[in-house]
């Protein structure tokens, strides 16, 4: 397509579709991107003071993980105040100043709500814990214990052991999906639901374009308390929550019920984003039932490749399967990396490919149908550190030790300069270790190499950005074998054929009309060892 018609059919295509539609969305997580107080904890300074380096990625839109009061048992997912900010992160005015900076640098701004549970040391529990009659008495989830005194139910939580924990003030059990710290919200409650619809007002009216709904499959629980069954199969398991079908403490039939009162009020907000996480054996029709149709969530990613063992062509084509571009179905999101799940190049590629490999995973990424999502130091190609276990900050990762690759290891600190002890994160020491071969790829070192993944990764957004066929075209699989994928993007009068070699040896390739990108070795019947290209047709 010539420029000048490319240039007017992306113009019409930014007219005729939301923001968020193809977007690519940076997740910033605070406490690893930069330290402006030497406290060795990263802020919301930190972020202001790097905008400039996310806007020439070529992104549209930054979301920001939990910044929020909290006594930090799972780093701010454990909510004590909605509408404060941590002190150690900073000030509410220190959020002001990254919203108004980066709508001055056209990226748009949602934020984590965490609404499945609290934390312990938010006044609505210690309201809800002092007595059975009080006015947030019915605002978790509290249950007698059975004759025995033992938990009302078999639930398993996620982080290990049962979900009940005995509260002696109420002689009652409180039910956490997650952490002991984290009690269950009650959100069949409606006053439960409109302390959160009203949260949602507080930071709208502070100016963000939008949220990611945590856990959302979590907020409601099966009121009968019916145990959950047990899972047959005999994998290996590490956890005692991998036991159990979870089908009675979590996925109810309520939740998308809220889900719409939740987008009408942001509707009324305009052009506002929502977007849900949703994990889990039933993630799949989750994510289609909580985005299907005009007034539910706009978008949902799950774990597809989160916590995939392999990037595989079958991986990819099955993924891009389940989301068909019909009416009434909702539009994906998709995510390589985030603060949950080991740095992708640790998990996939063995470490002599991990330069090439990243700048074929990054093409991937921006060639996929959906929105997308880029963890702060994946473009920069980051791996995944081993943190030693006397340096492991999170519970999670302390309990799973040795058996998962922790989350420790992939929120360690942004790597801003090649030289200093504290990388240009920070002054003072890091709250994580850095990787040993991090420094060398610092944004110092990268931003002025044109040949650096950093550089791909900004020409492969650029690309994204202006080409319909990419942003919000349609995919067609056209091979998924055990090392090619290909696949065509076309919208309106454009057709990219896009193809992959996902593994470290030669694939044949099919003649081609020229590549408006590529990375590997591009031979003229063959592609290199994790080369890719995407073609004009």
């Amino acid at each position: 397509m010539p420029h000048a018609e490319l240039a007017s059919a992306t113009a019409a295509g930014n007219r005729a579709h939301p923001w968020w539609k193809g977007a690519v969305i940076y997740q910033i997580y605070p406490r690893s991107f930069c330290d402006t107080n030497a406290d060795g904890i990263g802020d919301l300074q930190g972020i202001a003071r790097h905008l400039d380096h996310v806007a020439d990625l070529g992104v549209d839109c930054i979301w920001i993980s939990p910044f929020y009061t909290s006594p930090m048992k799972d780093f701010g997912y454990d909510v004590a105040d909605y509408r404060a900010v941590d002190p150690i992160f900073g000030t509410i005015g220190d959020f002001d100043t990254i919203v108004a900076r980066a709508h001055e640098l056209g990226l748009k701004v949602i934020i984590d709500q965490v609404f499945s549970h609290t934390s312990d040391e938010h006044p609505w529990f210690i309201e809800s814990r002092s007595s059975r009659d009080n006015d947030k008495a019915d605002w978790y989830v509290w249950a007698d214990p059975k004759p025995d005194g033992s938990p009302p139910n078999n639930w398993q939580a996620v982080f290990g052991g049962p979900s009940w924990t005995w509260d002696a003030r109420r002689e009652q059990y409180y039910h956490h999906n997650f952490l002991t710290e984290q009690p269950q919200l009650n959100c069949h409650n409606p006053e439960v639901q409109e302390a959160l619809l009203d949260v949602t007002r507080f930071w709208l009216d502070r100016g963000v374009d939008g949220f990611r709904f945590d856990a959302v499959n979590f907020i409601m629980h099966d009121p009968a308390l019916t145990d959950n069954p047990p899972v047959a199969n005999p994998v290996k398991r590490t956890r005692p929550f991998d036991f159990q079908h979870h089908f009675h403490n979590q996925s109810q039939p309520g939740i998308p019920l809220f889900l719409e009162r939740l987008r009408e009020v942001m509707d009324g907000y305009g052009d506002r984003f929502a977007l849900a996480e949703v994990g889990g054996e039933q993630a799949l029709t989750e994510m289609r039932e909580y985005t299907a149709g005009p007034n539910r969530l706009h978008s949902a990613y799950g774990f597809d490749f989160l916590y995939a063992r392999a990037l595989t062509p079958d991986l990819v084509a099955r993924a891009a399967d389940h989301w068909p571009d019909r009416k009434g179905m909702g539009w994906p999101s998709w995510a390589f990396e985030n603060h949950d799940a080991p740095r992708a190049l640790s998990r996939w590629v063995a470490p002599e490919h991990a330069r090439q490999f990243a700048c074929m995973k990054m093409l991937l990424l921006v060639a996929m149908r959906g929105s997308i999502i880029l963890f702060q130091g994946e473009e920069l190609g980051l791996t995944q550190v081993d943190v030693p276990f006397d340096q492991l900050q999170d519970r999670e990762a302390m309990a799973n030790w040795p058996q998962t690759l922790s989350r420790d290891g992939a929120r360690t600190p942004m790597p801003w300069t090649a030289d200093g002890p504290g990388h240009g994160f920070t002054a003072g020491k890091p709250w994580l270790p850095f990787g040993p071969d991090h420094p060398a790829l610092a944004v110092d070192r990268q931003a002025a190499d044109p040949r650096s993944i950093l550089s791909f990764a900004r020409r492969c957004i650029a690309l994204r950005n202006s080409n319909p066929a990419l942003r919000w075209g349609t995919i067609d699989i056209l091979e998924a074998s055990a090392q090619k994928l290909v696949f065509e993007r076309a919208h309106a009068d454009q057709r990219l054929r896009c193809t992959f070699n996902l593994a470290d040896v030669e694939v044949p390739l099919s003649p081609h009309n020229g590549a408006l990108i590529h990375t590997g070795d591009v031979l003229a019947n063959a592609l290199g060892p994790y080369a890719a290209l995407i073609e004009e047709l």
